[in-house]
């Protein structure tokens, strides 16, 4: 039984592992990378490649973990003081609104990864494919918009109206 949900933790934290894994690497190349540059002066040319996937990896694996936890960018103020039944409409409709604009993001994102693809487009001194950098992307929205209705169903609230309530 602990191992089922031992599982179930790393599985539903996949996202925040990799993405914390992304930026453990990143902070430790940048961190070499100084004093190869100014002590050894040897510098990583290939670095800013790497920093730049890096980058990429962690804004995407995080943003379904913030949308899981309610700490997507919100302006709640102006919701929380209409009245409850207005409230209940303007959530739905923002919903329908995070999904769309989720969706019309991971459809544009599939264009780019084909474009990608199709063009064998990789970084100058590593060589890494750009579909391998970016094809992050289309996945993360899916998890962006699982976590989303994650969050609504569950009752997670924001930060800010949890403070609000204490």
């Amino acid at each position: 039984m602990k191992q089922d949900n031992k599982l179930k933790a790393i599985l539903g934290n996949l996202d925040v592992i990799v993405a914390a894994v992304v930026l453990a690497i990143l902070i430790v190349l940048t961190f070499a990378g100084v004093p190869f540059r100014y002590v050894f002066n040897k510098p990583f040319t290939w670095l800013e490649e790497v920093q730049l996937a890096c980058m990429v990896w962690i804004v995407f694996a995080a943003a379904g973990a913030a949308f899981r936890a309610g700490n997507q960018v919100a302006i709640e103020m102006v919701v929380d003081m209409l009245p409850k039944k207005m409230q209940k409409m303007v959530e739905i409709f923002i919903s329908v609104v995070v999904v769309a604009v989720l969706g019309y993001l991971m459809y544009q994102s599939f264009g780019y990864l084909e474009i990608f693809i199709r063009s064998g487009r990789s970084t100058p001194m590593l060589k890494i494919p750009y579909v391998v950098i970016y094809g992050i992307a289309p996945v993360s929205y899916v998890l962006m918009v699982i976590s989303y209705f994650y969050a609504l169903v569950t009752g997670v609230k924001s930060e800010a109206k949890e403070a609000m309530e204490e």
